[in-house]
């Protein structure tokens, strides 16, 4: 077991050309098995991406581990942070739900578009997220405020959306990882790039099966969700 904790922390995996930290490449195997479940609408996509942000975000805190900077990514270290206080939201939520009868398909909750109400709070939370993170992000410092403050705001919305059952949320990730992609290159965090650019083409597959939901599942909880869940 100690040997298992040690290669962890410290070991790497070899590639062509040099190796990746094996927490990187855990962490984000972590993170491609929860939006699977959450794809498939499962409780458990929340306490599965709960070990890939835990992982993660002691790779990005550190800045070392890529080879290319010495700069933490403190936005993306920051998104990890959230994704683990909005995790524990919709593991509760979901469950909550899920217990209550959940959706006609067997999935936690059967998705929904947001209302026009709700949309314009995602706007106004985007807004607002997005500037408090740039002036964080200037104040403590980080490789590129810019474009990691917009990585971490949008990455609250689409955590928040999915927690709510929102599809559009799957739009959101769809320009978080837009940006995400270039970033991450630039900063040599190659196996993250690698696995935005399949988040992309698994955004885009989830967005069409929620799309589908939509439509054809129906809500069979038996409590009301607005009086008896918060949001």
């Amino acid at each position: 077991m100690n040997d298992l904790l040690e290669w962890l922390v410290h070991g790497t995996i070899p590639v062509p050309g040099g190796e990746l930290g094996a927490r990187e490449v855990i962490g984000n195997l972590f993170g491609l098995a929860s939006a699977i479940l959450g794809m498939k609408r499962f409780v458990w996509a929340w306490p599965v991406g709960l070990v890939g942000n835990v992982l993660l975000f002691t790779v990005f805190a550190t800045g070392e581990l890529s080879g290319q900077i010495d700069d933490p990514l403190w936005g993306q270290a920051g998104r990890q942070v959230f994704f683990i206080v909005v995790s524990i939201y919709g593991w509760w939520r979901w469950s909550q739900i899920r217990k209550a009868g959940g959706a006609s398909d067997g999935g936690a909750l059967a998705p929904r578009w947001a209302t026009t109400a709700e949309r314009l709070q995602l706007v106004a939370l985007g807004g607002v997220g997005y500037g408090a993170a740039y002036v964080l992000l200037l104040q403590i410092g980080s490789y590129g405020p810019t474009t990691e403050a917009w990585i971490l705001a949008g990455s609250m919305l689409a955590t928040y959306g999915m927690a709510r059952g929102w599809v559009e949320f799957w739009l959101v990730w769809i320009l978080v990882d837009v940006v995400g992609v270039t970033t991450l290159v630039q900063a040599g965090y190659y196996p993250t790039a690698g696995m935005y650019l399949f988040y992309a083409v698994f955004v885009v597959i989830g967005f069409v099966v929620w799309l589908r939901d939509a439509r054809t599942v129906t809500d069979t909880s038996t409590v009301d969700e607005k009086e008896s869940i918060p949001a």
